[in-house]
């Protein structure tokens, strides 16, 4: 493990919350591009896998562009955008709510669905090469940390 002054190449002691946003920050790309590694020969990205888990968990019930992005990780404004590309890739299904015109229902397809089947177990698998060097003591006590952070 290298010391947070080598990677950042400074000699100045940095104050302990600096320290610990950077480190924050560093995990979450080693864990992004690891996470990536798995995903990109399934031409998936981090946020359309979100996706397709969230649409995969209402077990054939549809949820409107709303209701996905309030689930999402990474809540980002480009959602329809996403969501299209998940459609040209025959993941995601889009229909008109028979009650509300307006509304539009998304449902997660076969192929969608046989996507994720195929990536549970890389993803599993790379999720437990990412915290391999903590015990299960230790993984509950950093995400006891990290959601203190998010308060």
């Amino acid at each position: 493990m290298k010391e947070l002054n080598t990677i950042l190449k400074t000699a100045s002691q940095l104050p302990l919350s600096r320290q610990t946003v950077i480190n924050v920050f560093l995990s979450n790309t080693v864990v992004k591009n690891q996470l990536l590694e798995v995903l990109k020969p399934h031409d998936l990205s981090l946020e359309q896998f979100n996706v397709l888990r969230i649409l995969r968990g209402q077990k054939g019930n549809p949820l409107n562009l709303q209701d996905i992005q309030e689930r999402m990780i990474n809540k980002m404004s480009n959602t329809t955008r996403l969501i299209d590309k998940l459609i040209l890739k025959d993941c995601v299904k889009r229909t008109e709510c028979k009650n509300n015109r307006r509304k539009i229902e998304l449902y997660i397809t076969k192929t969608g669905l046989d996507k994720l089947k195929d990536l549970d177990q890389l993803v599993n698998s790379t999720e437990e090469k990412i915290t391999k060097n903590l015990n299960a003591d230790e993984l509950e006590q950093l995400n006891a940390l990290l959601s203190k952070l998010q308060l």
